[in-house]
């Protein structure tokens, strides 16, 4: 299977699932499509400086956790702090194209919510989850405005 009908499966999936919610009056979806580009930036700024700051942590804190037994949460935190900074570049990646309307600023989106999201389940990270269910009801409510 290729790449771009496994990543085409994936999206029209949890469209199918977000599409049955009921939609966000029009001129939500509007203001929202307008500040998705800003959003996108912020947090992806604020994402890769708070999850270098946190790798930098963690990598000092993994010998004291080993010694101390618990070194399996070091992992888990490390690995969700990678999939952090990767989801928070590709939201900064996705600002042209969102501030210009184009779908493939929506799609790095998307696809930025797809690494947080499984991030946040391989993190076991319960609030994170309902976080990215509630982003995907977003990017999806505001998908059609861009082409």
């Amino acid at each position: 299977m290729s790449d771009k009908k496994l990543s085409n499966q994936i999206e029209s999936s949890l469209e199918d699932v977000f599409k049955k919610l009921p939609p966000l009056p029009a001129n939500a979806i509007e203001t929202l499509f307008k500040i998705t580009p800003w959003i996108a930036l912020i947090f992806g700024v604020l994402g890769v400086l708070l999850s270098i700051s946190a790798l930098s942590a963690l990598s000092f804190l993994a010998p004291v956790a080993a010694v101390g037994g618990v070194a399996q949460n070091i992992g888990l935190g490390i690995v969700a702090t990678i999939g952090w900074l990767i989801s928070s570049a590709i939201m900064i990646m996705a600002y042209p194209g969102l501030k210009a309307g184009k779908m493939s600023g929506w799609t790095l989106l998307f696809w930025a919510e797809v690494i947080s999201a499984v991030t946040s389940i391989i993190g076991i990270n319960i609030g994170s989850v309902i976080g990215a269910a509630i982003g995907f009801y977003l990017i999806f409510q505001i998908k059609s405005k861009y082409k």
